[in-house]
């Protein structure tokens, strides 16, 4: 009984699924068929006449295109979880320059506004994207089209066979039937297949967004570097080194009143002796910041372990024992779990965060972190988590924020690791 409407369910979804494929591959045919109609209309012997349905089909088809593509990369998006790259080029902001005119890379203009209806219209021409939507949006009729409308055929079959007293028309109405929720829950699925085919970007379109991305990340990681680099150093001159140069001076002190003044010389070595103990604690914590010893030592975590207990937010660890990764990706993740958490706390004023770190289905670590704040986090550029982001993109890593408002958040960190 239960398999029975599993397969109830999946043949309603199937069959529903199919129509929307139907429907949308079949737009451009829609407007074929319209300008055949338009043709047939306006023909009178005129051998012009053909010339506006000829327009209105190009007209069309060109403008239906992407917005086609669009809708396909959704619906395999939500179908089957297979996210196909758009690859269209982005427009370069348009410049002014000191003559007065705008720059947008290909021409001059005088407004900022024909500058980027000019701009827009050569990228819309010159990229590959879309003539690759073009040809996909003439395809995919004849390809997802015709096997998802064997359903909806079926269905009207049946629904014409069954109403007819004929009861070879009623056979037929039965073949329907059959066919229908035979088909339903298959004929959609080629659209999976043939938009992954036709719609992904061509090998050298992804190797210049590859390139892109890299540049991208090398400026990141310099940055970053740099901002590390001087906060070192800033921690360095302000805390231990200040602590050490008024130890010096004060042992200076300490010499000259040994024989002099014993009592203040005592003092002033017990002072230096606290100083010292200061700076060495200061020079842990900075070397801890950097590197946490507990992560070099023992691993991601036992290191995220020893983190949620110093976190002042109620934070479980669960996790895979044993897990081993390469100290770079270690630190990283690593350092978003501290990050994740210090917002937690501070911005989303939580009581409560979970940690779970094991490995994905395929080669790498997955490090989800959830809190019971109120939610509404977001990725803005230039942000904490738009900075976590890029980080983990040095390893091919994602980030991916689920923050409604009122909570909770859930932030999941995917690495890719061949080393697990």
């Amino acid at each position: 009984m239960r398999q029975l409407v599993s397969w109830v369910a999946s043949a309603a979804v199937g069959f529903v699924r199919a129509c929307v494929v139907v429907l949308v591959s079949m737009l451009v045919p829609a407007v074929w068929a319209a300008a055949a109609g338009l043709w047939i209309w306006w023909w009178g012997g005129n051998p012009w006449a053909g010339t506006a349905p000829l327009l209105w089909a190009g007209i069309g088809t060109l403008a239906l295109s992407r917005p086609v593509c669009r809708m396909v990369r959704s619906l395999v998006a939500k179908w089957t979880g297979t996210v196909i790259p758009a690859g269209y080029r982005q427009s370069a902001p348009v410049v002014r320059m000191s003559t007065g005119y705008w720059w947008n890379g290909y021409s001059y203009e005088r407004t900022s506004r024909d500058a980027r209806q000019d701009q827009r219209m050569r990228l819309w021409w010159s990229d590959p994207a879309t003539w690759r939507d073009l040809r996909f949006a003439v395809i995919a009729p004849f390809t997802t089209g015709v096997i998802a409308a064997v359903p909806p055929a079926g269905a009207v079959a049946a629904v014409v066979g069954l109403s007819h007293p004929a009861a070879s028309m009623r056979l037929i109405g039965v073949l329907g039937v059959a066919v229908a929720i035979g088909a339903a829950p298959y004929a959609w699925r080629p659209v999976g297949p043939v938009a992954v085919r036709f719609l992904r970007p061509s090998p050298a379109m992804a190797l210049a967004d590859r390139v892109d991305e890299l540049t991208a990340q090398r400026a990141d990681t310099t940055v970053a570097q740099a901002a590390e680099i001087r906060r070192i150093e800033r921690d360095l001159h302000d805390g231990a080194q200040a602590r050490l140069v008024a130890l010096g001076m004060s042992l200076a002190t300490v010499e000259r009143l040994m024989e002099t003044d014993p009592n203040r010389a005592k003092a002033l070595l017990r002072e230096a002796r606290s100083g010292a103990a200061t700076s060495l604690t200061e020079l842990r914590d900075l070397v801890r910041g950097i590197s946490p010893p507990v992560l070099t030592e023992r691993g991601l975590v036992d290191a995220v372990r020893a983190l949620a207990l110093d976190s002042p937010l109620e934070a479980a660890v669960s996790a895979d024992l044993g897990l081993r990764l390469d100290p770079p990706i270690e630190s990283a993740l690593y350092f978003g779990v501290a990050e994740l958490l210090t917002n937690a706390a501070k911005h989303a004023r939580a009581t409560r965060a979970r940690i779970s770190i094991f490995g994905g289905e395929g080669p790498g670590i997955v490090v989800d972190v959830e809190d019971d704040g109120g939610g509404g986090a977001g990725m803005r550029a230039g942000g904490g988590l738009d900075g976590l982001r890029r980080r983990l993109a040095v390893f091919d890593g994602t980030l991916e924020i689920t923050s409604p408002a009122g909570g909770p958040t859930h932030v999941r960190m995917v690495v890719p690791c061949e080393s697990l």
